[in-house]
């Protein structure tokens, strides 16, 4: 089976490393900056005591000629639109796509290019970062995967490429709701996002504050409500094992987008929380910290287009 890996990020970089590391037909689409940097440095996965390097197989948008059979696609929700441009040559008849984009917006995006028999559900939970060098950085031992067809029920081709997966190492889970575990995950990366940016601080900082170890299961509630609403009730067990995580003394865990806040990078407010409050708007949700949220990250927003603006005028 001949994969391309959408992106050589801290999700897609370290997935499709651990799937070239088990032998199996990996590149990586990327951009040429990033193509110089792996080409020099190799791609690198540090982090909990490990140290690893691959040389990755490498392709940049104008050499992809041919289909693949399975395209994972793992960039930021900015770079969606570009990314579907950049990956229709690789897109034929027999391709699956499994998008591991949090929320649920990109699906309609790629439905639309593609039609929505190539187009899977994907869940990625896993906690990693780029650092500086752009090596992959494992924060925490979490790494696993989901995949399922968008109406449900299972299939040959989804079993294949759980087959596939769990046989490089990789904890994968095939599912035959999809779109309910997309929407649970959309309620946890939610909950840690908004939690985080709104207090600017680690999980630890802001349980080591009087009444902060109230936000979390406040936001937390508020997301679940939006997903019942939807049709897709948050199971309890998982309710409990995100308010333990959102109320943990001491703990070090921060969003992703929390980080590209710290750093002053755009963020996926819209994908991630702007779609969310609309939905919850269109389903009469009241979501008042979730609107809080996406106010405080559009204001972030618009200060880094307009410092990108000024900075390319200047040049």
């Amino acid at each position: 089976m001949r994969i391309l890996v959408v992106g050589a990020g801290a999700t897609g970089g370290y997935f499709g490393a651990r799937l070239a590391q088990a032998g199996r037909d990996v590149t990586f689409l990327v951009r040429p900056r990033r193509a110089a940097t792996l080409r020099e440095r190799g791609l690198r996965i540090t982090g909990l005591g490990e140290e690893e390097v691959i040389a990755p197989q490498l392709v940049t948008a104008p050499e992809l000629s041919a289909p693949y059979d399975l395209v994972l696609l793992s960039v930021k929700a900015t770079a969606l639109k570009q990314a579907i441009d950049d990956v229709a040559p690789a897109v034929g008849q027999q391709t699956a796509i499994v998008p591991l984009l949090n929320g649920l917006a990109h699906l309609a995006e790629l439905n639309t290019r593609f039609g929505t028999q190539p187009v899977l559900g994907g869940v990625a939970k896993i906690i990693t970062t780029l650092n500086d060098e752009g090596d992959i950085v494992r924060l925490a031992p979490l790494a696993n995967l989901t995949i399922g067809e968008q109406d449900g029920g299972p299939s040959p081709r989804v079993e294949a490429i759980h087959t596939l997966l769990d046989d490089a190492g990789i904890d994968a889970n095939a599912s035959t709701d999809i779109i309910a575990a997309m929407w649970h995950k959309w309620v946890f990366i939610t909950t840690i996002a908004a939690v985080t940016c709104l207090m600017r601080g680690t999980i630890g900082d802001i349980n080591a504050t009087a009444g902060g170890s109230s936000l979390g299961p406040a936001v937390l509630a508020e997301a679940a409500t939006v997903s019942a609403a939807a049709g897709f009730p948050v199971p309890t067990a998982q309710l409990t094992a995100t308010t333990a995580l959102v109320t943990q003394a001491g703990s070090p865990l921060t969003a992703s987008l929390y980080r590209d806040v710290e750093a002053g990078r755009p963020t996926e407010v819209e994908h991630v929380f702007g779609d969310l409050v609309t939905r919850a708007r269109a389903l009469s949700v009241d979501t008042p910290l979730l609107d809080l949220t996406t106010l405080h990250l559009r204001v972030h927003q618009h200060r880094t287009e307009k410092r990108a603006l000024e900075e390319l005028q200047v040049r």
